[in-house]
C-alpha cells in the first residue's frame, strides 16, 4: 500500500513557493567584502489598478557599500501612455504589458538599510520609451534620477539605461532574450562613476509569473581602486 503524505507547502501555488524561496535568499545573501562574484535575488509585483496606472512593489538586495550587500525595498507607481500597435504586435507574448506603450512614467520610494552606516531613504523618477524596430526588437530607453537622502544629507545620481530584446519562440513557448548598458553619474563624485553591462532573459511560467535570469558586470570608478562585480541576478516577476 502507498500512502501519499502532503504539508501545508505542497499545496501551496508555485509562484508563492518560488517568492519564499527568493526572499530566503535576500535575507541569507553573503557579505560582498573582497568579492568580485555575488548572487542578486529579487522580487518584483505589479498590480494593474486601470488601463494606464499599476503599482509596483520590490524587494531585492542591494550593492551600494563595499563592504557588503543589504536589503532594498519599496513602493512605486506606474503611469504610461496608450497602447502602440507596433508595440503590441511585438510584445504580445509578454507578461508586463507596459512593454507595448510608448512612454512610462514612475515616481517611486526606496528604504535601504546600510551595512556600514546609516540607512537610506530614496526617491525615485523613471521615464522610460520604447521603439520597436522593423526586425521584431525592442529598444527600451530608461532615464533615472536617484534622489538620496543618507543621515540628513542629500545628493543626487542620473541613471541612463538601453535595453534591446526580443522575444523568441520554441514550440509553443515564448521568452525574452535581453542586452542591456547603463551609465550612472553620481553627485558625490561629480563624474561618470559607474558602467553596467547585462546580458539576460524573462521566462514566462504561468500567466501571471516569471522567471527572469541575468549576468551583469558592473565597473564602479567613484573611488579608488576600482571595483568590479560580476553577479548573476534571479528576479521573481508577478503580475495582477
Amino acid at each position: 500500500m502507498i500512502i501519499a503524505r502532503f504539508t501545508f507547502v505542497d499545496l501551496l501555488p508555485l509562484r508563492f513557493k518560488l517568492a519564499g524561496m527568493i526572499s530566503l535568499l535576500v535575507l541569507i545573501s553573503p557579505p560582498a567584502e573582497a568579492q568580485s562574484y555575488q548572487t542578486w535575488p529579487e522580487i518584483s509585483t505589479y498590480v494593474k489598478l486601470n488601463s494606464d496606472v499599476r503599482l509596483y512593489f520590490i524587494a531585492t538586495t542591494t550593492r551600494e557599500n563595499s563592504k557588503g550587500m543589504s536589503a532594498e525595498i519599496g513602493p512605486n507607481i506606474d503611469f504610461y501612455l496608450k497602447p502602440l500597435l507596433k508595440l503590441e504586435k511585438i510584445t504580445i507574448s509578454q507578461l508586463d504589458k507596459s512593454k507595448s506603450r510608448p512612454l512610462l512614467l514612475r515616481l517611486g520610494y526606496r528604504y535601504l538599510p546600510s551595512t556600514d552606516g546609516p540607512a537610506e531613504h530614496r526617491g525615485v523618477l523613471e521615464a522610460t520609451g520604447r521603439l520597436p524596430l522593423m526586425t521584431g526588437f525592442l529598444v527600451s530607453d530608461r532615464n533615472r534620477a536617484d534622489l538620496r537622502f543618507i543621515d540628513g544629507e542629500f545628493s543626487w545620481r542620473y541613471r541612463n539605461r538601453l535595453t534591446v530584446e526580443r522575444t523568441v519562440s520554441i514550440l509553443s513557448y515564448h521568452f525574452s532574450p535581453y542586452v542591456r548598458g547603463e551609465v550612472y553619474f553620481d553627485s558625490n563624485y561629480e563624474k561618470w562613476s559607474r558602467t553596467s553591462g547585462t546580458l539576460g532573459g524573462a521566462f514566462p511560467i504561468s500567466q501571471h509569473t516569471e522567471i527572469e535570469i541575468y549576468y551583469e558586470h558592473q565597473n564602479d570608478t567613484g573611488k579608488s581602486p576600482n571595483r568590479q562585480v560580476n553577479a548573476l541576478g534571479i528576479a521573481l516577476n508577478l503580475y495582477f
